[in-house]
């Protein structure tokens, strides 16, 4: 019932809080009532992005670790392995960067009225001599051939000066 969010949502506010002795609690009254630990796994797997992202890019990689230990090995077994990445992920260091700017892209695209701009020529493959002709692929700098970072737009047109890890148009 109603427990069941109360308790997840309890775990996910104790990992962001970083509080690992709340954060295990929560994981054991979960477990320990009955919670399906490949649930729990894959709640782990989306915090480590939502709620730690590129704070600590291991995050991820602790989650899915964990969940994979989890459908392996199964329940009773499997509870240190989730103890073990709640510990990880209520220590890790957190930041909602990445969660943010996914945000603003979405709200450009919902946000956005009539066709969506095309992809610029430059960066578009050209298989075919037609799609060559056309212009596909022109004036695109491959950028492991120089030893500087090149100077080359990856935005629409209609979006230069859009930086979706800001807030909105800058």
């Amino acid at each position: 019932g109603e427990e069941h969010y109360n308790c997840i949502s309890a775990l996910h506010k104790s990992m962001r809080g970083s509080d690992e002795n709340a954060s295990l609690y929560w994981l054991g009254r979960m477990l320990e009532g009955g919670e399906d630990p490949l649930y729990v796994a894959r709640r782990l797997v989306r915090f480590a992005s939502e709620d730690i992202g590129l704070a600590d890019p291991l995050a991820l990689t602790q989650a899915v670790a964990a969940y994979q230990g989890c459908h392996f090995i199964g329940m009773p077994e499997c509870e240190v392995i989730l103890a073990q990445c709640v510990v990880y992920l209520a220590r890790a260091p957190k930041s909602i960067e990445v969660y943010r700017a996914y945000s603003n892209v979405k709200e450009c695209l919902r946000m956005h009225t009539g066709p969506l701009p095309p992809v610029p020529l430059h960066l578009r493959n050209a298989p075919t001599k037609l799609m060559k002709n056309l212009g596909y692929g022109k004036g695109y700098k491959y950028n492991p051939m120089y030893k500087e970072p090149v100077e080359q737009d990856y935005l629409p047109e209609e979006l230069k000066g859009t930086d979706f890890f800001k807030e909105r148009k800058t």
